[in-house]
């Protein structure tokens, strides 16, 4: 999926959070046993953008559709539980993954540490993530998919992430064009 600053065109984002917006209600006894797909449309920043979201609820029988999506998608949320270090840690093991099949340094990419709302059983701080955050030169946000807080955000400042890429991407080329008009080469 190809993801275009023109209003109505497409992008994909990967999710591993138990709600999303094509999915308003929060389901209390989800089970992350299955991979499961959205579309939306929404507007951010006045542009009408659909999103792709596939959310592999982080299991390895899914590693196929993953990569599949990792290589067509413009940009990632990696959401772990706040209440659950080892999803906090599988969390460097995606970034590699997500980098290694789709060839670069760096994407549009945000971490994300949801259940925010379960304070008492929280694992992983927000000083801990915001440094792995920092660590990747990426955006760290906390959420909780029950009470809603920053679910959008996280969506809306990933299409933002994507978007700015793409102007950036766009400009390398630009300039990658003028300097070759400027050269000339005599054989």
């Amino acid at each position: 999926m190809a993801f275009n600053l023109d209003p109505g065109q497409e992008t994909c984002l990967l999710c591993d959070m138990p709600m999303t917006e094509s999915r308003p209600h929060f389901v209390e006894d989800y089970e992350p046993t299955k991979a499961d797909s959205y579309r939306k449309k929404v507007v951010v920043d006045e542009n009408e953008v659909h999103i792709d979201i596939l959310d592999t609820a982080g299991q390895e029988d899914y590693a196929a559709i993953r990569d599949n999506y990792f290589r067509s998608g413009e940009g990632f949320l990696c959401v772990f539980s706040l209440t659950e270090r080892e999803s906090f840690t599988a969390c460097d093991d995606f970034r590699e993954q997500i980098l290694r099949v789709k060839g670069e340094d760096a994407v549009p990419f945000i971490l994300v540490g949801n259940k925010v709302d379960l304070q008492d059983n929280r694992q992983v701080t927000t000083p801990e993530g915001q440094a792995k955050a920092d660590q990747w030169k990426v955006t760290y946000i906390e959420t909780s998919a029950k009470t809603r807080t920053n679910v959008d955000k996280a969506f809306f400042d990933l299409t933002r992430n994507i978007q700015t890429h793409k102007v950036q991407t766009l400009r390398r080329g630009a300039e990658g064009l003028d300097r070759a008009k400027t050269r000339c080469t005599l054989l």
